[in-house]
């Protein structure tokens, strides 16, 4: 829908709801001169999952959580267990820390597969492409519900979800993750299993997606060696995509501020797999976590005198509220929009490929595609490592009690990033419980100095065709960010 009710010289176009995403999302750009001047993205729904849990007794977090999504359903489990392990002092068990990585890992690589093959490739095997040299490939391999990579792509991923019947018993909605670690251990033939399932992942993603050993994605470490790729590298999907990426030049599309946040995934017995931390043009850092803070200028809520740190936040609905043009809030770290996601946990941790795009190019579609693939590889092989971890017989989880009074913060990392749940106990019972989900970092309103959420940004300067009603720059950033929008609105 467009009209002309923008400033002189420029055309207000609504595009949404989108189709291949989880929950609402509408974008409302204006346009002049055929680009994006200015974006500004809603979240239609409210939730209110926040809500729901006040009152109750802690635990009911770790069965409520989870059923704010189906697709992240583990992750939402994970950060809840995390707040009542912090509320309660209580460190999982050795077994219990492994089995719970193996655990995210699966659903947050699940979901990589799912985000590659399903639901970003097959917007380029639309007939708008049909003169790109690239696409009869692409409309054999993606072409919606036919293609046969995805056809593929969902065998394995059905594979891989095999590591949730062992582990965690069922997906979604699993309580096998607990404060203390997992509700049911692995025996020596649960292990053998494990290695096999894995080991087939391993050959699906090795022969279709990459065309090479994983161990070969996850080293590259330069643009040039991806420019090498594309040229003369093993054939699969991933060279596919870098062809797409070079003919229509991704690699300077979608750049948002290039600040990104991570909470560290997978710990370790000493440090997690990714890094925690964050990294701006200026350098790497610390995440300050005193320094989050939810600002609601723009969100129709309550409470819009001044942002607030989760453990002093509210989610109170305004429905009459004629300012705000979104459900979800504004999080900002010292004041200021940050990035998170996969290009997020790839940039904290320094792997050398994707900083060296982002720190030459900026942080854009091609980077965040990119990253998804790299940390698939990567976390797979951890994976494997994990598995053989694992030592039957020895404790799977530590046992706690919830004290009447508390406080804590459960931070993980969802495939689509950076994911915090903030919980207050008095008098035995949940006071306060605020959720910022990855998607509410990236899809955020503006805040009250009208700064842009990354993915507002990000969106500005991508260019619109004479006569697009849905123009396919902006689907390409959008996807690229991977939304969840219930999550965000919770």
């Amino acid at each position: 829908m467009s009209d002309n009710g923008a400033a002189e010289g420029t055309t207000r176009l609504v595009v949404g709801p989108f189709n291949r995403v989880e929950g609402d999302l509408e974008v409302r750009l204006e346009l002049a001169q055929g680009r994006v001047e200015a974006a500004f993205v809603s979240s239609p729904l409210f939730r209110g999952f926040e809500r729901i849990l006040e009152g109750r007794d802690p635990r009911d977090a770790l069965v409520i959580a989870p059923r704010i999504c189906g697709i992240c359903s583990v992750s939402q489990s994970h950060a809840a267990a995390l707040a009542l392990a912090g509320v309660q002092g209580l460190a999982p068990t050795d077994n219990g820390r492994v089995a719970t990585n193996l655990i995210v890992a699966t659903e947050n690589v699940a979901d990589h597969l799912t985000h590659f093959h399903v639901f970003f490739m097959p917007d380029f095997a639309r007939a708008l492409y049909a003169d790109r040299p690239w696409f009869p490939r692409v409309e054999a391999r993606f072409k919606a519900a036919q293609g046969s990579a995805v056809r593929k792509a969902l065998e394995t991923r059905t594979t891989l979800l095999h590591v949730l019947g062992l582990l965690a018993g069922r997906w979604p909605h699993t309580l096998a993750i607990q404060p203390g670690g997992v509700t049911r251990g692995a025996d020596a033939r649960d292990k053998v299993r494990l290695a096999a399932t894995l080991g087939a992942v391993r050959r699906a993603l090795e022969e279709g997606l990459f065309g090479a050993k994983l161990e070969r994605v996850a080293e590259l470490s330069t643009r040039e060696e991806l420019d090498r790729w594309r040229a003369s590298g093993p054939e699969g999907d991933f060279r596919l995509f870098l062809d797409i990426a070079a003919d229509l030049d991704l690699g300077r599309l979608g750049r948002a501020y290039d600040r990104y946040l991570s909470y560290g995934a997978y710990p370790g017995a000493e440090m997690p797999l990714y890094a925690r931390g964050i990294f701006t043009p200026d350098g790497a850092g610390a995440v300050d976590m005193s320094a989050i803070a939810e600002d609601h200028t723009n969100a129709r809520m309550e409470h819009r005198s001044r942002p607030h740190h989760p453990f002093d936040g509210s989610t109170l609905p305004d429905a009459e509220d004629e300012t705000g043009y979104s459900w979800c809030k504004a999080p900002r770290l010292n004041g200021l929009p940050f990035e998170t996601g996969a290009v997020a946990r790839q940039m904290v941790d320094g792997q050398p490929l994707i900083r060296d795009i982002v720190q030459s190019e900026g942080g854009s579609v091609l980077a965040r595609v990119v990253a998804r693939l790299v940390e698939t590889a990567r976390t797979l092989i951890a994976m494997e490592r994990w598995v053989h971890e694992l030592t039957p017989g020895a404790p799977w989880c530590a046992q706690g009690s919830l004290p009447s009074h508390g406080r804590a913060a459960g931070l993980t990392e969802a495939a689509r990033g950076a994911l915090g749940h903030w919980l207050r106990v008095e008098n035995g019972r949940i006071a306060g419980y605020q959720i910022i989900a990855p998607t509410t970092w990236n899809f955020s309103p503006r805040d009250g100095a009208g700064v842009p959420g990354p993915l507002e940004a990000a969106l500005v300067g991508a260019p619109v065709r004479q006569g697009e009603t849905t123009p396919v720059a902006v689907q390409h950033i959008v996807r690229s960010f991977d939304p969840c929008m219930v999550c965000t609105v919770h």
